[in-house]
Parts: structure tokens; sequence; C-alpha cells
């Protein structure tokens, strides 16, 4: 099975053994020295209870990772954040402001600062990353055509601050590796089309251990994951398997649309 925490535990394992060295982005932005490595970023849209799960295992296993959270309930718990961040993680805030200030920038600038002042009870945060919101009608990186974040103190946002021509991104989004197809936002359109042309698609995390293992997987990438998709309980991952797939198909007719 796909999508278990077992499954996650034996990814991360294979990237250790091959020699991949694991960074925060809040370490990458810094500058890091290693020619090998995996940008481990998770993205807590729900169920934050699961990113604890993830969080813990890599813990374990001495990575450090960095946890992005919404301001919605099923992201914001305030006591996994501080246990998160205990582990040694690095704490972001998932931004979505001008969703809900539906478009109106000078509140979302406002919006924004509240909720980053409220994060960093928790982290001392210097990075950030946008929440897709699919079902909106506005992109949250177009907040950042009238305001400058550093001006914040925040030295990285991924879609801006990663050079992806050189640095492969990897996401779960669709609860698939190759679900570019049915993603509005969380997606490197620009790159996209010559890495499948290169044959950088994987659809399973088992299609991703067999490229580390045979040495063809790229050497310095992002990865993103949505801790919420990873479980170990049969009746949660039966769950989160079906609502995905009906979400893909809407999605799907939403990208064609556009």
């Amino acid at each position: 099975m796909d999508f278990t925490l077992k499954k996650y535990t034996q990814l991360l394992q294979c990237f250790q053994k091959t020699g991949y060295h694991f960074a925060t982005f809040e370490a990458f932005c810094d500058g890091i020295s290693e020619s090998q490595y995996v940008i481990l970023r998770h993205d807590v849209d729900l169920k934050a209870e699961n990113s604890l799960a993830t969080a813990k295992i890599e813990a374990s296993l001495r990575i450090g990772a960095s946890y992005y959270f919404r301001i919605v309930e099923g992201s914001n718990q305030p006591e996994i954040i501080k246990e998160i961040a205990s582990l040694g993680h690095e704490i972001g805030y998932h931004y979505e402001d001008l969703t809900i200030c539906n478009g109106n920038t000078k509140k979302a600038m406002e919006h924004f600062k509240q909720q980053l002042d409220y994060f960093r009870q928790f982290y001392p945060i210097r990075t950030i990353c946008m929440h897709g919101s699919p079902r909106s009608k506005f992109d949250g990186r177009d907040l950042w055509k009238f305001y400058d974040y550093h001006d914040l103190g925040i030295i990285g946002e991924p879609y801006f601050d990663v050079d992806f021509s050189k640095v492969f991104y990897l996401t779960d989004t669709g609860r698939r590796w190759d679900g570019f197809n049915v993603s509005l936002r969380d997606k490197v359109p620009v790159y996209q089309d010559e890495w499948i042309k290169e044959g950088m698609v994987y659809h399973s995390t088992n299609d991703i251990l067999n490229a580390i293992e045979n040495g063809s997987f790229p050497k310095q990438l992002m990865m993103t994951t949505h801790p919420q998709r990873w479980t170990d309980n049969i009746g949660q991952w039966l769950k989160e398997c079906f609502v995905q797939s009906a979400k893909n198909t809407v999605k799907g007719m939403m990208v064609r649309l556009n």
C-alpha cells in the first residue's frame, strides 16, 4: 500500500542510504554546501495530528523538515505546532490571505501580518509558502506584486526563491506523485515539460524508490508532502483515497477549463 507511514519511512531511509542530505527550506535559503539533497517540505492543509506522526518519524531518523501551517482549525493546532517545533523542525506560515480577504490586497496584507505574528509565537518564522486554494479565483502569490515579504524578515517563498531549472520539484498533490495534470497551482509548469521529456515522472512511491536505487533520480530536489494523505489507519487511508479521487476528477475539469 502506498501513502502509509511505513512507506514514508521507507522513502526517507532510501534517500539516506544513497547519500542524500536533508534540509529545511530555511537552511536551503541560508545556503547549503551539499551537492545531493532533499529540501523536505510539508504543507499542513488539514489533520495536523498526521503531521505530528511524520515529524516524529523524521526526528527519529535525525531529519529536519519544514512544516507550513494554515490558520484554519484543521491545521492550526497550537499544541501540535509546539511539539513539532520542539522536535527540531522548521515552522512556516501557509498563507491564503488574498482568498480570505476576497482579493483586497490592503486587507490581505494586514491579515498576513497578523497571522505571521501569531505563528511566530511558536517559531521565529523566516520562510512562508502559498496555499493553493484550488476553489479560489485568487492566487495567493499575487499579494507580492504589491508588497515585499522581505520587509517582514522573510527570506524565502518556494515559488519565488528556488531555481526550479536546477532543483527538481516533487509533490504528492492529488495523492499521487504525477498529479501536475490535476493541480491548479502546486506545480512548476515552466519546467514540467522538460522533466517529462527526460523521463522524470513518477506515479507511485515505489517508482521513486526504484529510481533512487538505480541512480536515475534527480540529485537536488524539493519534496512536498501533505501529511493528511499519509496514514497507517486503514479507515482513514480508504477515505482519503476515495475523497481525493473525486477531487482529482473535479480539479482535472477545472484545469482543462482554465
